[in-house]
């Protein structure tokens, strides 16, 4: 190398010159790296691979099978705030933020992608923890992914336009984040607080589920730093859109439905006689008990509700507050009534066999079906229907489209291979069993899991009413929960409190005795 002027540009041409193969040499072995180091995992956990791979191709097949996308009634009230954002009365719009940011894609199947990446990664992170922090063999946390992985229900939710996925990946991200390592930062309960104040903003749900978390850290006595740096975190989105909420309907609220949701609650049972010292203006929400529909729900969506009585859009702050007052007297008067129909709706969950409810066509709803149907017309505001809005966000044709032999497959699967309600029970009994081993400990790590499990479970049916699409949020959970029931410091805390000599030993003392019966008789 000659050191002049000419030489050094000749050698900074050349440098140029082979930098630019180096950098796409450099892009390729990147990919190469990663791609083995993937492959390296894959072989080290081959039994957790194989479910992860089946798991893929079944959620490949669902996508195929029906394009774009499948639909709910609510998913159109979604649609329209990505549309057109505004505070939603009803429900909050965190799910909405979400097709607002893959709205400029035009495609409802990459929504139902990234969704079904959010069921996949559900998977991993179940494993993982279990693995990692939980000492689980490969099989044991395997076998703990298999209900997230491959209910067909599950695959289904994750292909409707729907919110639950999503609050789901949240919730379960943030009790990863907190079981990952035995020590809490205050940074690491900023990041669990911010993902929990996005999922109370994707279901309003999200509002037990940070009490849950709270009471848990003071239960581990988490550091006041920490604690503080969850709800700080937690409150900056909450907060932010209770102050929209405010600019666009005059109330610092997140929605104006939470006491029509309770009213539906009481719609069962409430029984104006009994009520003391009703308010005139609540007394057309009072229906004799031979005049009521049939589901809870009526109460507010069915034609003849109550609610109707009243002047006024739906879901105003009018009819808010009057619903929920009455929902609160009824439950007053009639505590006995109220957690008898909650109690009804939480062991619903455990049934064996799926009944069709609340009616067929919303059952439908929850399974892959056989036909194509079309979009529904119903008005969104004075301009747009519901079917407009979805042509619009899809920039084509958005009617689900049944793809055969692809959706045929996922029928047949639909029809076998789903979680059962007693599974659940079961899965949430094991979990407990586990909990109350570490009894010292107050269940344990285990604690966190499984309430919010059980508590995902309850809400519901005590302030509306039971649904399938409730239940499978809280399945990940639970599976973590009973996951840990088989953690080395659980089974070290069972055998300390065995009986001395423990069950082995007394096998083999019996063994012991009935050899030497054997021998003095051979001897006689």
């Amino acid at each position: 190398m000659t050191l002049t002027g000419k030489g050094t540009a000749d050698d900074g041409e050349d440098r140029g010159a082979t930098s630019r193969p180096a950098t796409g040499a450099g892009k390729a072995s990147v990919v190469r790296d990663r791609t083995a180091g993937l492959w390296a995992t894959a072989r080290r956990h081959p039994l957790f691979a194989a479910v992860l791979a089946v798991a893929a191709l079944l959620r490949g097949v669902a996508m195929i099978g029906y394009t774009p996308a499948m639909y709910f009634n609510d998913s159109f009230d979604y649609l329209h705030v990505a549309t057109r954002p505004y505070p939603h009365p009803l429900r909050p719009d965190g799910y909405s933020f979400l097709l607002l940011v893959l709205k400029p894609f035009h495609s409802f199947a990459l929504v139902t992608g990234v969704q079904h990446l959010m069921g996949l990664a559900m998977g991993v992170m179940v494993y993982a923890v279990l693995r990692r922090r939980f000492r689980l063999p490969k099989w044991g946390a395997t076998l703990a992914t298999v209900p997230v992985l491959l209910d067909a229900y599950q695959i289904q939710l994750e292909h409707l336009i729907l919110s639950d996925v999503q609050f789901t990946f949240l919730v379960v991200t943030a009790v990863t984040l907190l079981l990952w390592r035995p020590e809490t930062t205050w940074r690491l309960g900023a990041a669990v607080g911010l993902l929990i104040g996005l999922s109370w903003l994707t279901r309003s749900v999200g509002a037990p589920v940070l009490l849950g978390v709270l009471v848990y850290m003071l239960i581990r006595r988490v550091n006041w730093r920490v604690l503080l740096a969850t709800v700080v975190a937690c409150a900056l989105p909450v907060v932010a859109y209770m102050g929209w909420y405010k600019l666009d309907s005059g109330k610092f609220a997140i929605t104006e439905s939470n006491g029509i949701f309770l009213y539906s609650r009481t719609y069962k049972f409430a029984d104006c006689h009994k009520i003391k010292d009703l308010p005139v203006e609540e007394m057309p929400l009072c229906t004799e008990p031979e005049n009521r529909l049939p589901n809870s729900q009526d109460g507010i969506w069915n034609a003849a509700s109550p609610l109707n009585r009243y002047l006024g859009p739906r879901f105003n702050a009018d009819q808010n507050a009057t619903a929920n007052d009455f929902a609160k007297r009824a439950i007053l008067a009639q505590p006995g009534d109220y957690l008898k129909v909650v109690a009804h709706d939480f062991f619903r969950v455990f049934q064996w066999k799926r009944t069709v409810f609340p009616d067929p066509a919303t059952y439908a709803q929850y399974e892959f079906g056989s036909r194509s149907g079309t979009l529904p017309n119903w008005r969104m505001d004075s301009d747009h229907t519901a079917a407009d809005e979805a042509i619009a966000y899809e920039h084509g044709s958005a009617r689900t489209k049944v793809v055969e032999p692809f959706a045929g497959f996922m029928r047949g699967y639909q029809h076998v291979f789903y979680l059962r309600g007693s599974m659940v029970g079961a899965i949430l009994l094991i979990g407990l069993a586990g909990m109350l081993v570490m009894w010292r400990r107050i269940g344990g790590v285990a604690l966190l899991p499984w309430t919010l499990a059980v508590g995902l479970l309850l809400a519901p049916a005590a302030t509306a009413e039971f649904d399938y699409r409730y239940v499978l949020p809280t399945v990940p959970l639970a599976c973590l929960a009973a996951g840990m029931s088989f953690a080395p410091a659980v089974r070290s805390r069972l055998r300390r409190l065995s009986p001395p000599g423990g069950a082995a030993r007394q096998r083999r003392g019996a063994r012991d005795a009935e050899s030497v019966t054997k021998r003095a008789t051979a001897g006689v």
